[in-house]
């Protein structure tokens, strides 16, 4: 127990040195002990062993971490929320420009079909005048050629 427990010791005592050292050395005492170092002792033969620190040289600058990869996906997927977002605004927008063209067409087909057209006002109906007849006939022909016609470029 003693042993296993000296070993040990001198193991994690060992150990930062091994990492960092260029060269680490083994060799058995007279009692049997394994010994390991970084400098070469004197008067018992030992041998040199490898030591590998974990981490491999030149990959650390082309790896990317895992938060980074996160971050990045979470990027792609912000952007293509944004893009659908975009494209059914767009819907709307489109559905909305045709449905004032097929309300601003019916309203100046009726309004070139009649020759009276009569409306509500404040609870009252009249009849509208040749004057206002013809002040809504532009409305609707302005609302038509800018719902009906090919959509604006941003």
């Amino acid at each position: 127990m003693n042993r296993k427990t000296l070993m040990l010791t001198l193991l994690i005592a060992v150990a930062p040195g091994m990492a960092m050292s260029a060269s680490v050395y083994k060799w058995t005492d007279d009692n049997g002990v394994t010994h390991y170092g970084d400098r070469q002792p004197v008067g018992a033969s030992s041998e040199t062993v490898n030591v590998r620190s974990g981490t491999s040289s030149g990959s650390d600058s082309s790896r990317t971490s895992p938060q980074q990869r996160l971050n990045e996906l979470q990027e792609q997927q912000q952007k293509k929320a944004e893009r659908e977002n975009e494209t059914a605004v767009e819907a709307a927008r489109r559905k909305q420009r045709e449905a004032n063209c097929e309300t601003a067409r019916a309203n100046l087909e009726i309004i070139e079909s009649n020759a009276r057209i009569r409306i509500e006002e404040n609870g009252e109906q009249r009849y509208l005048a040749p004057e206002e007849i013809a002040e809504q006939k532009l409305k609707f022909e302005e609302v038509v050629a800018e719902n009906c016609g090919p959509e604006p470029q941003k």
